[in-house]
């Protein structure tokens, strides 16, 4: 759904761009093809930059400063050019590109599994996937559906995803979530009376006790994610405090969607704070990754 989605607006930027385009050139009025383009790249810019306003506006917490100045402004540009690549290529068009790797020989060797979050798709992780398979890691990558759903409905895929994983390597696998993904494992595991089913959760920019900004979301599993929320306080009482020892979280003091910061930590867990970095380009860094081969080794 995310994929027809993102595809429909993405082909859609591009016919407005090339209207503008053309509309400039038959008028000889070259002005209107800058026109339309800015609108465009504006209007895009221009949301983000409310995002992180926001975020900047937010009451800060004693224990946790707020960025400098050029982290700030290093996180925005990050952002304005990465999330496209994202949201207008990967995810819309790529997908399927790197298909589930379960290989005959996968036993002994432990897996992977990666869920995204909110408006993604299991294309968010095209360059892990292609690593992965390079390094023969047995891995499998969800596309959560459905995608304005509850968090919920997410716990069968998920069950059914571990279940391949142990079938194939016969070793509890390795788990790395971005965002809203974090939940929908923790929601799962909390249906779970073994700890051992899962070896490591690293979890990327999760609200784990909800952030600010979903305030403003009307999806189902948007509300859920509100500081304080039902859902959030019905989901701490179902699990046992001496889990959160088995995540590292990875947070961030420039995070435009998840604020304030602490809210993507859990206590007792490995908390890792990535500085002057985005939301979506957090998956991109560097860190996440290299924990993620720590652990599967």
């Amino acid at each position: 759904m995310i994929a027809r989605l993102q595809r429909l607006c993405t082909l859609l930027l591009c016919f407005l761009s090339v209207a503008g385009l053309m509309l400039g050139w038959q008028a000889d009025r070259p002005g209107w093809a800058l026109i339309a383009t800015a609108a465009i790249l504006g209007g895009y810019g221009t949301f983000l930059a409310i995002e992180f306003a926001l975020m900047v506006s937010h009451p800060r917490e004693a224990s946790n400063p707020g960025p400098k100045r050029l982290e700030l402004l290093r996180a925005m540009w990050g952002e304005f050019c990465f999330a496209p690549i994202v949201f207008c290529w990967r995810q819309p068009f790529w997908s399927r590109r790197w298909p589930d790797h379960l290989p005959a020989h996968a036993h002994g060797r432990r897996g992977l599994l990666l869920i995204h979050g909110l408006i993604c798709n299991r294309g968010l992780w095209n360059p892990w996937l292609c690593r992965l398979r390079q390094l023969g890691i047995p891995y499998v990558a969800l596309d959560l559906e459905p995608a304005f759903g509850s968090i919920d409905d997410y716990v069968p895929a998920i069950e059914q995803a571990i279940r391949r994983l142990e079938q194939a390597t016969r070793l509890a696998p390795v788990v790395v979530a971005h965002s809203m993904g974090g939940l929908a494992l923790r929601c799962w595991w909390a249906n779970s009376a073994d700890d051992h089913r899962i070896h490591r959760a690293v979890t990327i920019a999760t609200p784990h006790h909800g952030t600010w900004l979903a305030r403003f979301g009307a999806t189902t599993n948007a509300r859920q994610m509100r500081r304080g929320s039902n859902w959030l306080r019905a989901l701490e009482q179902r699990e046992p405090p001496a889990r959160a020892s088995r995540f590292v979280c990875f947070h961030g003091n420039c995070d435009q969607i998840v604020f304030p910061l602490s809210t993507a930590t859990l206590q007792g867990a490995d908390n890792r704070h990535l500085g002057g970095v985005a939301h979506v380009q957090m998956t991109a860094r560097q860190e996440p990754w290299a924990e993620v081969l720590n652990a599967l080794a």
